[in-house]
């Protein structure tokens, strides 16, 4: 038997120090020299968040969101930072209708959100962190001012709206054209407008004095009572082109702004294979990781390989029912009653469990009185209003050129077993115009919400949208061994799912199972307008073999056959055997792993 490896595309990261894996090599190499200087996990994540703003502006941005889950090393248990914004307070499903609108649109000032992610990198920074607010934006900063090369996909982002910018946003043109068109793909490329409201929001804080958590304050409300918030509530007053081929005002306020703080919360989890895995709330999706797990809990995966058809069977057809119930009961429990309970019970799953046969289901089927009635409901208006230009639609999949709104993701464990896992997004450059003297756009999550009352994702003023940004951490015996996490809207929990089995199942290694072969269903109404649903659809990696292929088939699922290399952009940390070990996605080829 050899004792060589199988082959990966990197290997997995091991070493002692620290372990940092992100969607884009500068925020992994920020990271780590974080940990270098002797900050800890939570400093790194931060300094690393605010680069992946400034790199990965087509994923993310200053006017974004971000969950994230936190474990010091003396914890009992993880945490959530949920710095998913609410709704305005006049976001209200009459003021749509009185615009004729079915939907919330998708692009434009109209599905605008309170920008959670400054609140919630603050609030992890003060209340996990060590190191000065002005040490950890200070890489942010530099390559906002002194310029980083624009990742490709960017650029094919600005591509198709290079023309919609100059007639409807100037302001996006302002900020991200260079000479009238598009940048030049991995030239250098700057920031200066987020570098000086950065800085304004350093100067402002260095009013409250020497005391760090004095500091982090102040800027924390710089952001979100002081000139940013002026400025958004300022803009946001006039009318602006969107995805319904017209021009509407929004709605965000300052007031909307100044009401809100990130929230600290306990974790939803459960246990698996002698893990116990810990998820966001029903806000998020991250439940639908646990649902999954708890309906593959009687799966005997010995029985078939990890790249087998009858593995993928398992997973689409045990996703198909998760997502169904997701779609009918999932949302901010502030404003809905979500029996979540019930929907991770042994006993709903094991129910749930014998709708599961050897061919491919091509219904929608929630669980509990009243799922069916809320599907019919939202399967009415699936798809019903197309998209109107660019800038909206499914993030990850609109082919190249294209316009992309997606996310980003990043994992941290340092020497002491401090980890975190956070999965920021929105405030994508083409789905909101630029906010004059900010040099940012805000995110436009409203979209996810439905305009029917009686259904858990439902607008509601000052509510949280139910989001797809799902971060996760592992513990065992409770201690913190494992996180991860994926960009890609709607696949992120599917894709993370099927890493982290072939962890648990078949000793995989953390690069091994992300580079494995990867597919994912499309069996439910997208999270994203226009919301559209493709029944029995599964998405597959070409790289599995035609036997494998032929099998699914003949099991009725509707295969579509995508690159080799195109689906999922898992990042994950471990910490096993008294090492830590990273791992990070070729795919996109702008994923690393750094650690020693």
């Amino acid at each position: 038997m050899s004792s060589l490896p199988p082959f990966t595309t990197r290997p997995e990261i091991k070493g002692t120090f620290g372990a940092v894996t992100t969607t884009h090599w500068l925020a992994s190499s920020v990271g780590m020299a974080m940990l270098e200087k002797g900050g800890n996990a939570f400093d790194a994540a931060v300094a690393a968040g605010f680069v992946l703003q400034i790199v990965e502006p087509h994923l993310n941005g200053p006017g974004g969101e971000v969950p994230i889950i936190a474990m010091r090393h003396d914890d009992e248990a993880p945490r959530v930072i949920c710095g998913q914004g609410v709704t305005p307070a006049a976001a209200t499903a009459e003021h749509f209708e009185q615009l004729g609108l079915k939907m919330v649109p998708g692009t434009g000032l109209l599905p605008a959100v309170v920008p959670g992610a400054f609140g919630a990198w603050m609030q992890l920074l003060r209340d996990y962190g060590s190191m000065p607010l002005a040490t950890v934006l200070e890489p942010a900063i530099g390559y906002a001012e002194n310029g980083f090369p624009l990742l490709g996909r960017a650029v094919s982002s600005i591509l198709p709206v290079v023309d919609f910018f100059k007639h409807e946003w100037p302001s996006s043109a302002e900020q991200w054209l260079v000479g009238g068109g598009a940048p030049r793909p991995d030239g250098l490329f700057r920031s200066p407008a987020i570098a000086l409201t950065y800085r304004r929001i350093l100067a402002e804080a260095t009013l409250a004095g020497p005391d760090r958590d004095a500091q982090i304050e102040r800027a924390r409300a710089t952001f979100y009572e002081g000139f940013v918030a002026e400025a958004i509530d300022r803009f946001y007053r006039q009318p602006l082109m969107d995805s319904t081929g017209e021009r509407h005002a929004g709605l965000l306020t300052g007031n909307d702004m100044a009401r809100w703080s990130a929230t600290d919360e306990p974790t939803v989890s459960g246990e698996y294979a002698g893990y116990r895995v810990h998820k966001a709330g029903p806000w998020s999706q991250g439940p639908v990781f646990l649902q999954q797990l708890a309906l593959l809990e009687g799966v005997d995966f010995s029985a078939f390989g990890p790249e087998s058809a009858e593995f993928v069977h398992q997973i689409a057809e045990s996703a198909k029912l998760a997502y169904a119930d997701r779609e009918a009961w999932y949302g901010d429990p502030v404003g809905a009653d979500v029996p979540l309970e019930t929907l991770l019970s042994p006993e709903y799953n094991a129910a749930r469990r014998q709708l599961i046969g050897d061919q491919a289901s091509f219904e929608i089927r929630p669980g509990l009185a009243g799922g069916d009635e809320r599907m019919a409901a939202i399967m009415a208006l699936a798809g019903s209003e197309p998209t109107i230009g660019p800038g909206g639609g499914e993030p990850t999949f609109a082919p190249l050129p294209s316009v992309e709104g997606d996310t980003v993701h990043l994992d941290i464990v340092d020497r002491f077993g401090n980890m975190v896992s956070a999965t920021p997004s929105g405030g994508w450059l083409q789905s909101s115009p630029s906010v004059p003297g900010l040099g940012f756009s805000i995110s436009t999550r409203a979209q996810m919400t439905w305009l029917t009352p009686g259904i858990a994702s439902s607008l509601r003023p000052g509510v949280r949208p139910r989001t797809t940004l799902t971060p996760t951490l592992v513990t065992r015996d409770n201690k913190a061994v494992m996180a991860f996490g994926s960009p890609g809207g709607d696949q992120q929990d599917q894709w993370s799912l099927t890493t982290f089995l072939r962890i648990v199942h078949y000793g995989y290694d953390l690069q091994r199972a992300i580079d494995a072969p990867q597919f994912q269903i499309r069996h439910f109404p997208a999270s994203f307008h226009p919301r559209d649903c493709v029944l029995g659809r599964v998405l597959i990696e070409n790289r599995y073999s035609q036997e494998v292929l032929a099998e699914l088939r003949a099991k009725g699922h509707d295969l579509s056959l995508q690159g080799e290399w195109a689906l999922g952009r898992v990042c994950a940390v471990a910490r096993r055997d008294g090492m830590l070990h990273a791992g990070a996605s070729a795919r996109h080829m702008q994923g690393y792993a750094v650690g020693r």
